[in-house]
């Protein structure tokens, strides 16, 4: 771990997934069948500047409905996780939303933004560090999914909440959300808890209009992944003879995300090749749609219980608040 000091006033706690781990997850993940890259991996700074447009998309009804939620419910969400706490928000991203919730919580000690694009998670931790500067901004840059440690705030919270919108646990395939959330209980105070996004199952007109926009803007977030495992990794991707594919699958409620070969192809990485047949598939993300019940019952086996549902007039996304199970 590192402590970064730089130009900025925000100090910034930096687990950020080293060079040799990208490589040997990028590996990992091509010698399988079928092959797969995380999307984790998505968010450098072109690709989080990427997904902020995909989040203004006409198309992409999942940040606006949760937009709306949040405008139309934040005091009730606040008054929820209770004065004086600590929240901490995985894959901040712009922190967008989350400033409608700060503005309405009461007193908050301490706010930690984690993400895993260090540039942009610098950039969002200095805006808020100027806008709320009641509030001590902690951010962290990390891979969520792994192990890391909270920062302390100067001031003694009440207790720590999660916020965790966007419906990114969708990425997640259910057994991988449960564990997830298990890790998250624990951080949950009292009073506090977890309140998180998730996409609601809907029909597949919908869904899949989302994430296959007019404007290519998704298309080419998800070829941007090819484009930064060549820069970063020294990969001869041909960038241009792969295509972006989404669509539902009914059956298992989600988004399933690939980029697909246009031709016979072979890709060299760190001195290992690794051969494309035509039309063959690199899967690069999940979204998983759920309903409210089938989420609060996946979130029980992790030791949280449901206390609140906000949903949007159309019923396209849910806003969650749980507990944790005494």
């Amino acid at each position: 771990m590192t402590l970064a000091h730089d130009h900025t006033d925000t100090n910034l706690v930096d687990y950020e997934p080293s060079t040799q781990v990208f490589l040997e997850d990028v590996l990992l993940g091509l010698s399988q069948r079928p092959r797969t890259l995380p999307c984790k991996y998505f968010y450098d700074q072109h690709g989080s500047q990427l997904f902020d447009k995909i989040c203004d998309l006409d198309e992409y009804y999942l940040t606006r409905s949760e937009s709306a939620i949040m405008q139309r419910n934040a005091p009730e969400m606040a008054a929820q996780i209770g004065p004086g706490v600590r929240l901490v928000e995985y894959g901040s991203g712009s922190s967008i939303k989350t400033r409608i919730l700060l503005d309405h919580l009461e007193k908050p000690v301490a706010y930690v933004p984690v993400d895993i694009s260090r540039e942009h998670l610098q950039k969002s931790a200095d805006e808020l560090s100027a806008i709320y500067p009641e509030i001590e901004i902690l951010p962290v840059c990390a891979d969520f999914t792994e192990i890391f440690d909270l920062p302390d705030s100067s001031r003694e919270p009440t207790h720590s909440a999660v916020y965790f919108p966007g419906s990114t646990i969708g990425n997640f395939q259910p057994a991988d959300a449960q564990r997830m959330l298990a890790r998250i209980a624990p951080l949950c105070g009292t009073g506090g808890g977890l309140l998180i996004g998730i996409d609601l199952d809907k029909n597949v007109e919908t869904i899949e209009a989302a994430y296959n926009d007019s404007q290519g803007v998704t298309a080419e977030f998800n070829l941007n992944l090819l484009r930064r495992i060549n820069r970063e990794l020294g990969a001869d991707f041909d960038v241009d003879q792969f295509t972006h594919q989404a669509s539902y699958n009914r059956e298992q409620r989600r988004v399933e995300i690939d980029l697909s070969s246009e031709i016979e192809q072979s890709v060299c990485i760190d001195g290992k090749s690794f051969e494309f047949s035509n039309g063959e598939t690199i899967r690069t993300e999940y979204s998983h749609k759920y309903t409210v019940e089938d989420f609060a019952s996946l979130a029980a086996e992790s030791g949280l219980t449901l206390r609140r549902c906000w949903t949007d007039d159309d019923g396209l996304f849910g806003v969650l608040h749980f507990a944790v199970l005494n």
